[in-house]
């Protein structure tokens, strides 16, 4: 009875990890289909920032100090517009249909109150 442990929580576990991850791998499916010229220009930046979304997540949460998490988020966020920026001009520039900018741009934008969530999280939980 009381010899259960507490359920360890990983990364791939929280929601903002998994939205994040999610959309990056949508952008590599969709970004593979692009011309050569798009693919060395917006292509490359536009993965990136998408990847940095969950890279940043697993890092910050990786760390163990509440300050240290608490940067990486911040870092995110920066990533986050960058990202939404990315999604914009591929949707400007012809890059992208209405159902991928849709799909992305929405999952994008329910990132900034699940980042807040987990700087919540950390400041009230954390100690150190």
């Amino acid at each position: 009875m009381g010899s259960e442990q507490p359920k360890y929580v990983d990364v791939t576990d929280l929601e903002v990890y998994k939205v994040a991850f999610d959309r990056s791998n949508l952008v590599w499916k969709v970004v593979m289909e692009w011309s050569p010229f798009a693919k060395d220009t917006i292509e490359k930046q536009f993965v990136r920032a998408l990847d940095s979304l969950s890279a940043n997540i697993a890092e910050g949460y990786g760390r163990y100090g509440r300050n240290d998490k608490i940067r990486f988020y911040f870092i995110l966020s920066g990533s986050l517009r960058e990202s939404i920026d990315s999604v914009n001009k591929a949707k400007n520039r012809n890059l992208i249909d209405d159902q991928h900018y849709n799909s992305i741009y929405f999952r994008l934008s329910l990132l900034p109150k699940l980042i807040h969530q987990e700087i919540k999280y950390t400041r009230d939980h954390l100690k150190i």
